[in-house]
């Protein structure tokens, strides 16, 4: 019996080989058997300059933007503190003043 390693993403021991390729079945993840070294999902997200985000950043708003369900806009130039990134179309979450709890797309902020 061969023992293959555990899923790095979910640490599942039901793995099977598919090929060249590792498969865990709980998780779907897949990765190269021939790797040594485990690569773990990052999360990149990067400013409308291309300048990668970390949370905890703050940035700025580039352009003014409609906000559904509010009466005014997000104007060009508010600074937004201490983001936090998460998957999705809107990978920022934030609290902006004045507005509360935000979800904003990387590509209409930029780094200060």
């Amino acid at each position: 019996m061969s023992t293959l390693p555990n899923c790095p993403k979910c640490n599942s021991e039901y793995t099977y080989e598919d090929g060249l390729m590792l498969v865990c079945p709980e998780c779907a993840h897949e990765w190269n058997s021939n790797s040594e070294e485990v690569n773990e999902d990052v999360l990149v997200v990067k400013d409308a300059n291309g300048n990668v985000l970390q949370n905890g950043d703050s940035v700025t708003i580039i352009k003014d933007l409609k906000v559904k369900g509010a009466s005014s806009a997000l104007k060009k130039g508010t600074k937004v503190k201490n983001i936090k990134l998460v998957e999705g179309d809107h990978n920022i979450d934030c609290k902006i003043d004045g507005f509360g709890a935000m979800s904003l797309k990387s590509e209409f902020v930029k780094k200060i």
